[in-house]
């Protein structure tokens, strides 16, 4: 049933909907090297196949679990000769590209840079932690969406009305019931739908039933469930539950959602990942030993391994659970990077400029600079902003835990600046 045109690919509007970037480069034919980000059954494969008889391109498949580079430079020699004899572009298709390591990702970069092949790679893990920089920066990450359940409706009827790919040669029909359980209940995941929907129907043959129920369908999608748990919507809702059961300070629930990953198979170093993201983002400066223990426990378990290295990863949850919560920081760099990203590069004030040659310190360059070493450690009335953004506040600490003292002495030394410009009869440096 896998889609060979591409307006016969159901969802992904976002990107495949008239207008947008990706349908316009494929009916072009202007493929750029790609990394298709998604859940398991939201169309990867499918895109990938799509794209390459939409430019009449050579499909070459490979493996990142099964295979190494050797066949990987097998295949690049192969796609050499087609293209230079030829004239034939090679798509090579590069199926969990996250499961490629560091060396057999900078194989492929020489080839990707000079188009001997178009790179799509497809992958279920964010490629910012997956696929290395380098790589990165040669290709265009597309974020595949799960699929609605209006699109997953779709796919069902059309696999019961093919009689040659789908279950439309099977002489018993589907309640409407029966296929909107499917679609609603698939969790986005096309695969997960038409397996179900192929394993109701070969019930229904076997048993001699004419008509396939909601119950029937229920068992079916019951069956699948174990096989897609991992990977599947109940990953992310597990991994959400781990997450607010952290941030709501509750060890307990955060301990029980930890275990039910780690017994699920889930891979142990993406849930360190996402503790050491929460211990800068929702703890931050309220406790800064957080983020010290989520990199020590990442270290212990890469030297432990399992299972002993769910010692060090159970007590870091627990932790991070414990402690107490502040998302200043991440507040912080989101205001600043909003106003640097709005009023774009203001210019540096000429006292913080480095003066390194001559014709700088002529210029004015340092000029006026106070050197707080000289000040007792704090020059009062002195600003380091752009002189558009004097006064800005991006960083609000909250009275809990450590952030706390940071927030009285930057009180303190506010009410030092303030009594300065008393004394003085001025405002500080930048106020009015």
């Amino acid at each position: 049933m896998r889609p060979k045109r591409l307006e016969d690919v159901v969802g992904q509007a976002h990107l495949l909907g008239d207008g947008h970037i990706l349908a316009r480069a494929i009916r072009a034919d202007r493929i750029p090297s790609m990394i298709l980000w998604g859940p398991p059954g939201t169309g990867k494969t499918t895109l990938a196949h799509v794209i390459a008889n939409e430019t009449h391109s050579i499909f070459v498949p490979f493996s990142a679990v099964l295979g190494g580079v050797p066949e990987l430079r097998k295949l690049i020699a192969a796609a050499k000769e087609q293209k230079s004899y030829y004239g034939k572009k090679s798509i090579l298709f590069i199926d969990e590209i996250h499961r490629f390591n560091k060396a057999q990702q900078d194989a492929l970069l020489p080839h990707v840079e000079d188009g001997t092949v178009t790179l799509i790679g497809a992958t279920t893990e964010n490629p910012s932690f997956a696929v290395n920089s380098a790589l990165l920066s040669r290709a265009r990450v597309f974020d595949l969406k799960p699929l609605e359940a209006s699109d997953l409706h779709r796919l069902l009827e059309r696999a019961l009305g093919d009689e040659e790919h789908g279950v439309g040669h099977v002489p018993h029909r589907f309640e409407a019931d029966a296929l909107a359980a499917i679609s609603q209940n698939a969790g986005g995941d096309a695969r997960r739908a038409l397996s179900a929907l192929e394993l109701a129907s070969d019930f229904a043959q076997s048993a001699g039933v004419e008509t396939v129920t909601v119950g029937i369908v229920q068992e079916a999608l019951a069956t699948q469930t174990l096989l897609y748990d991992k990977s599947g919507e109940e990953h992310y809702n597990v991994i959400s539950a781990f997450i607010k059961s952290m941030r709501g300070s509750d060890p307990n629930a955060s301990v029980y959602w930890l275990m039910r990953m780690l017994e699920a198979g889930e891979d142990p170093l993406f849930v360190l990942r996402r503790m050491l993201i929460f211990a800068s983002e929702d703890i931050g400066n309220a406790d800064p030993r957080a983020l010290d223990l989520a990199v020590s426990s990442d270290a212990a378990f890469r030297r432990l391994g399992m299972p002993e290295g769910i010692f060090p990863i159970a007590q870091c949850c627990i932790y991070l659970a414990s402690a107490p919560k502040s998302n200043a920081s991440y507040k912080a760099w989101t205001a600043a990077q909003t106003d640097v990203r709005e009023l774009g590069t203001l210019p540096v004030p000429l006292k913080l400029r480095n003066a390194s040659t001559g014709a700088m310190k002529s210029w004015g360059y340092g000029d006026g600079y106070r050197y707080p070493h000289d000040e007792s450690g704090f020059s009062t009335g002195e600003t380091y902003l752009p002189d558009a953004l004097v006064g800005r506040t991006y960083y609000r600490p909250t009275t809990r835990g450590f952030e706390a003292r940071i927030r009285e002495r930057l009180r303190e030394l506010r009410e030092r600046s303030s009594e300065e410009a008393d004394e003085s009869g001025e405002p500080p440096e930048g106020k009015s």
